[in-house]
């Protein structure tokens, strides 16, 4: 699973005590893959953080740290990526963008997306998709 997998949670789940480098290098650290830094550096610069590496999430927007969480997701490569209302408690300026973000990213890895939202136009931007209403799926 952590080879294979990477989520993006709601609440972003991101570590309070590790700044932002060390919170994307946690799944590669975990997995004890080689040039750690390098690859988590290169991934808060595709989100556009390298600049803020040294900094705690509490330090952070909730737009940065949703794209901190992004980049921890990505790190590892996942072959199938689960996130889970991401840009739910975003305002719609950062909201477009860390969708525009989640889908770019999708796009270049050839990352397999299973994304959960209440937002219809997000869910207009999937390929494929179906709802879950008073406890019946549809498609």
């Amino acid at each position: 699973r952590g080879e294979q997998c990477g989520f993006v949670f709601q609440h972003f789940q991101l570590i309070n005590d590790l700044t932002a480098l060390e919170n994307v290098m946690l799944p590669l650290e975990i997995l004890n893959r080689e040039k750690r830094r390098e690859l988590a550096m290169h991934w808060l610069d595709q989100v556009g953080l390298a600049h803020r590496q040294h900094h705690f999430p509490a330090q952070l927007s909730g737009g940065e740290q949703q794209r901190v969480a992004l980049a921890r997701a990505f790190v590892v490569s996942p072959a199938l990526l689960f996130a889970d209302e991401p840009t739910g408690s975003l305002d719609f300026a950062n909201g477009e963008h860390v969708a525009d973000l989640l889908f770019t990213l999708n796009a270049e890895q050839k990352t397999a997306l299973v994304l959960v939202t209440h937002d219809p136009q997000l869910a207009g931007r999937c390929q494929r998709s179906v709802s879950l209403t008073e406890g019946r799926l549809s498609v």
